[in-house]
């Protein structure tokens, strides 16, 4: 996906660049993403380890105690702590935790993870959790991640785009323009319409062509397209 430095969004539907195709679920606030995009270490990729698979046990282990013990804020600190874990983790830690009937602290930890992380690494547990067998799972921490405030979402995007980070974008849009209503989705351009609002409409196509439209259609309310 390549800027081709275009002025403005013009119809027919033809003249939206393609994004890149992707293979990420679909995307709570992406807090601070824009501005850490670029310096934030890139999630850890491929297969769990057994530095992985020790680190999710000792997790496990202390989280039991400190439900049973009772001290659930050092719970709640230490499930802020692994939201932010390498993505490739993200499958053994929900198979391991509601193992150990850990469910309701599985479920902390992905909004801890949709609230905080940055764009791409949110997407990259998206990612995990969805080839490691919990779409389901990857599916909820985009929703929740496009509940933010249109305008961070759109930087969020520049920063992903600046990046050639392809496949984070297209999972952050995609999430934008099926989990928002056009209206919102087309706020999200205006950080930069000239180049957010053609990769809108590029996800939105990828939806239906109503939602095509739709969007089209708010961004041209908006005054964010021609």
């Amino acid at each position: 996906m390549e800027d081709d430095g275009t002025a403005a969004v013009v119809a027919p539907p033809p003249a939206v660049p393609a994004l890149p195709a992707a293979t990420a679920a679909r995307g709570a606030r992406f807090a601070g993403a824009a501005a850490e995009a670029d310096t934030e270490e890139q999630p850890q990729k491929g297969r769990t380890g057994a530095d992985d698979l020790r680190e999710v046990a000792h997790l496990v282990r202390t989280l039991t105690r400190l439900r049973r013990d009772g001290l659930s804020g050092d719970a709640h600190v230490l499930l802020n702590e692994a939201a932010y874990w390498p993505a490739v983790r993200f499958p053994l830690l929900a198979s391991e935790m509601e193992r150990a009937g850990l469910a309701a602290d599985w479920a902390t930890l992905l909004w801890e993870a949709a609230a905080t992380l940055p764009a791409e690494r949110l997407v990259a547990a998206a990612d995990a959790l969805t080839a490691g067998g919990r779409a389901e799972d990857g599916e909820q921490i985009l929703r929740q991640g496009v509940v933010r405030p249109a305008d961070e979402i759109g930087h969020a995007a520049l920063a992903l785009a600046d990046g050639t980070r392809h496949r984070e974008l297209r999972a952050l849009l995609d999430a934008c323009v099926r989990m928002r209503t056009p209206q919102d989705a087309a706020r999200t351009a205006a950080p930069d319409p000239e180049r957010l609002a053609p990769l809108l409409l590029t996800a939105a196509r990828a939806v239906s062509e109503e939602r095509h439209w739709d969007v089209l259609h708010a961004l041209r309310v908006a005054g964010l397209a021609a």
